[in-house]
């Protein structure tokens, strides 16, 4: 730990878990890796979009491969201002684990879909949290530490940020449902600016790669300043952070760094985010998920909780569903619980069936969709 970037909170308390653990050789923070690594969640990131669908071009980021992105920058990062390099890479892995399917189209869709029945908001880090502390594991959860998840679900914020400030009080994690939250650690915080570098300049090269621009599209301030590839931008930055961070006490970028990532972020919303292209294949899979999600809002209005209903059903879409909250049976009835509700209500089956979309690979939405919906011939036009 660097001597200027002690983390607030005592030790004890971050490395709190709901359930105590044994004694385990690997340490708090590796076991939470592994734990993250061998999850179904984990796995299936190798399948969701990060920012274009293209399942048959093996060069294109997937949400795995920018969460090992971010791994990777914030363990740098964590190196040069002697941190837990450790509890970064466990919060880095896990952070995008609750991410919808296709992107943040995906992600917009079921927030979208989740307002209209009056059943919260879906944000992605707050998702990620669920996922990882009642989901996963078959609705057991991953057991993780404090320090773990507060990171993960303190990853994202409202605004994008020069420096990242630090919470110095333990949060009631369970409890947080929008994204003005700070991480309580410098490792959540450094993860928070790592999640940024390393999207920027990688969806710079998937989009040349796509023909939406050319590399001499890109601000020549930021060619020149920056980098001109991927790997030179994560360098210079990464390089500006440990360097600025050291000077100032608290993680956070110069600001002249800042001023030119904010060029960079706001050519990207303009020229690929927001490229006719790019809009018309988000506009695809948010009417796929809209249309999955509607079908089986359906019969789990018919069926709620009634796992033996599902399975009796002819269609082998409605059957799956019922196998996967069969599956988290337990959670579920406990939940109901805790509402004091006899029966489920519609908000409460929204974010059950929200639980169901927001674990799906890309293929597997679009497959299910085919079950449900056969006459509807679901499919998206990859942009490559």
């Amino acid at each position: 730990m660097s001597e200027g970037l002690n983390n607030p909170i005592a030790d004890s308390i971050l490395k709190k878990r709901k359930k105590e653990r044994p004694f385990d050789i690997r340490g708090a923070y590796f076991r939470d890796q592994t734990a993250i690594i061998h999850s179904m969640g984990f796995r299936r990131l190798k399948n969701k979009t990060q920012v274009f669908y293209s399942p048959q071009n093996d060069h294109i980021c997937t949400r795995i491969e920018h969460v090992l992105h971010v791994s990777t920058i914030a363990s740098s990062i964590c190196k040069g201002l002697h941190l837990n390099i450790e509890l970064a890479q466990a919060i880095a892995l896990g952070h995008d684990i609750g991410h919808a399917p296709f992107g943040h189209a995906g992600e917009a869709k079921l927030d979208e879909l989740m307002i209209q029945h009056n059943a919260g908001h879906f944000y992605h880090e707050v998702n990620s949290l669920r996922v990882l502390d009642y989901l996963d594991n078959y609705g057991k959860g991953l057991n993780l530490t404090y320090a773990v998840r507060d990171g993960i679900i303190s990853h994202c914020g409202e605004n994008f940020e020069q420096y990242v400030e630090i919470c110095s009080e333990k949060k009631k994690l369970g409890q947080i449902e929008n994204r003005n939250t700070n991480p309580v650690t410098y490792e959540g915080a450094v993860v928070r600016l790592a999640d940024k570098i390393a999207y920027l300049g990688r969806d710079i090269e998937d989009a040349i790669v796509a023909g939406l621009i050319k590399d001499s599209d890109v601000p020549k301030k930021v060619r020149t300043l920056l980098g001109k590839k991927n790997g030179e931008i994560i360098d210079t930055l990464v390089k500006d952070v440990i360097e600025h961070s050291r000077v100032k006490g608290k993680i956070g970028l110069s600001s002249e760094k800042y001023e030119l990532m904010v060029k960079l972020k706001d050519f990207n919303y303009k020229c690929i985010y927001k490229h006719p292209r790019t809009i018309k294949m988000n506009q695809e899979a948010q009417n796929i998920i809209e249309e999955l999600f509607n079908g089986l809002l359906e019969k789990i209005k018919l069926y709620g909780l009634q796992t033996d209903c599902y399975d009796k059903d002819k269609n082998l879409a409605v059957k799956t569903f019922g196998r996967f909250i069969l599956k988290r049976i337990n959670l579920y009835r406990e939940e109901l619980k805790k509402l004091q509700l006899s029966v489920p209500s519609e908000s409460f089956m929204v974010r059950v069936l929200t639980d169901y979309i927001s674990g799906m690979t890309d293929s597997y939405v679009i497959k299910q969709l085919r079950l449900l919906k056969p006459e509807l011939k679901a499919d998206i036009a990859p942009i490559f």
